[in-house]
């Protein structure tokens, strides 16, 4: 184990999401705007009409995934979590149907239907990176 220390916090951005927005999308739009380095997303829910998340599909390497995608569903997100580490956004989110859940990668395509609203809190004093290791897998380090 690794661990990285912010001993500050920066400001914290309460964002508000409409009809027709994708939600990855803005938040990277947010990243760019306000030259977010390093975040946690704190708190994130909304509704989807369409959805596109990424999960694993095997337990070996190389790693593989496959996308999921619902359109013209009513979908209630249930949580939004995630980190923004050295301006690149990595987000998983949990939805639901009437019938189950799902959860997965964060991809655009997730297109808000009535709502959704985040909380991000940005972390100072960072200076890391995110970056595959030697097996393929994404892991965070110190620059």
């Amino acid at each position: 184990m690794e661990s990285f220390v912010s001993n500050q916090t920066g400001r914290t951005f309460v964002v508000k999401l409409v009809q027709g927005e994708d939600l990855l999308g803005s938040i990277e739009a947010l990243i760019a705007e306000q030259k977010i380095k390093n975040a946690v997303i704190v708190s994130g829910i909304a509704t989807f009409d369409r959805s596109c998340l990424h999960m694993i599909s095997a337990t070996d390497y190389p790693i593989q995934v496959y996308v999921d995608k619902k359109t013209d569903v009513p979908l209630e997100v249930v949580s939004v979590d995630g980190f923004i580490c050295d301006g690149e956004p990595h987000i998983h989110c949990t939805i639901s149907d009437r019938n189950q859940a799902y959860a997965g990668h964060l991809l655009h395509g997730c297109r808000i239907l009535y709502l959704g609203e985040l909380v991000i809190q940005e972390l100072l004093g960072l200076n890391i990176t995110r970056h595959p290791n030697e097996l393929g897998a994404n892991h965070i380090y110190a620059k």
